[in-house]
């Protein structure tokens, strides 16, 4: 007989029922038990080993700021560090939360991460993001004032999105940057996505593996991919530099979702006339 391991799902998918209208929970940092802080410290540092030299600097330097090593870091204090360095702060949901309530939280400086964390027969892969996935990959960034603009103005323009019907668009520049991105710096591409940057496997697979797409990111073109949510990504978009995304932040996008919209959708492996493909050599470190 087979053994199935149940998996229990959070927040909107697991069918949870919200006491607040913006699905805030209190982190209750004492509830942790040590075999969960266990966990994080586990995760915490395979992971610092596999993103040394493929992590982009400014993920690094952030990192070390919130000295986040030896346990589930309390939001509060995160939170004293965060803001004073961009104005964000990181609250509590019990796990994924519906896209308005995510957007809403977005624009408002306020980073909504699980209060779970995955249990020691996850480590290598969980399907929805977890306080590890939500702190580790993403907190660091949102130190850096270019990526802490875009993503208020990605929540901004998530509830301008909605209404136009061009939500799929949008979700894919996030894809592709904050949880896929990759970057050039000093002439080497480095990864400053989250989903990325808190996964074991995909941090080497990401810049080294001879298997993915790395395309020179253009803005219609990411617009158009389809992503994977079930598997490694099959194209990895390249951003010039960070401050690349501030651009984005300047557009008018109504007439971009309409030219997207009438074109036909790429899969998440196609490769058209007009990539510019990034080849790489990089040398593990």
């Amino acid at each position: 007989m087979l053994l199935q391991t149940t998996v229990e799902l959070h927040g909107k998918a697991g069918g949870y029922v919200p006491d607040r209208p913006d699905w805030t929970i209190p982190q209750d940092w004492d509830t942790y038990r040590p075999a969960e802080h266990d966990v994080w410290r586990t995760l915490y540092q395979r992971q610092i080993k596999q993103v040394k030299g493929r992590a982009c600097a400014d993920f690094m330097a952030g990192l070390d700021r919130l000295n986040i090593a030896d346990e589930i870091p309390r939001f509060e204090r995160l939170n004293d560090i965060l803001h004073a360095a961009t104005g964000w702060q990181v609250v509590a949901v019990p796990g994924l939360v519906p896209d308005e309530v995510f957007f809403e939280h977005l624009a408002n400086r306020r980073f909504p991460a699980g209060q779970f964390i995955r249990r020691a027969d996850q480590l290598d892969y969980l399907q929805e993001p977890d306080v590890f996935h939500d702190v580790f990959g993403h907190v660091p960034m949102l130190m850096h004032p270019v990526m802490a603009d875009f993503i208020q103005a990605y929540g901004q323009g998530g509830l301008r999105a909605k209404a136009l019907g061009a939500l799929e668009p949008l979700a894919r520049l996030y894809w592709y940057t904050v949880e896929f991105g990759l970057v050039f710096e000093a002439g080497e591409v480095r990864i400053f996505g989250a989903g990325i940057l808190s996964s074991y496997s995909e941090t080497p697979y990401a810049l080294e593996s001879p298997v993915p797409n790395r395309i020179a990111f253009d803005l219609e073109r990411v617009m158009r991919t389809r992503y994977r949510i079930d598997d490694f990504q099959e194209t990895y978009f390249v951003l010039p530099d960070l401050e690349r995304l501030l651009n984005f932040t300047q557009e008018d996008f109504a007439p971009l979702y309409a030219r997207v919209l009438n074109q036909p959708t790429l899969e998440a492996g196609d490769v058209i006339a007009g990539d510019d493909v990034v080849h790489l050599s990089v040398p593990m470190p």
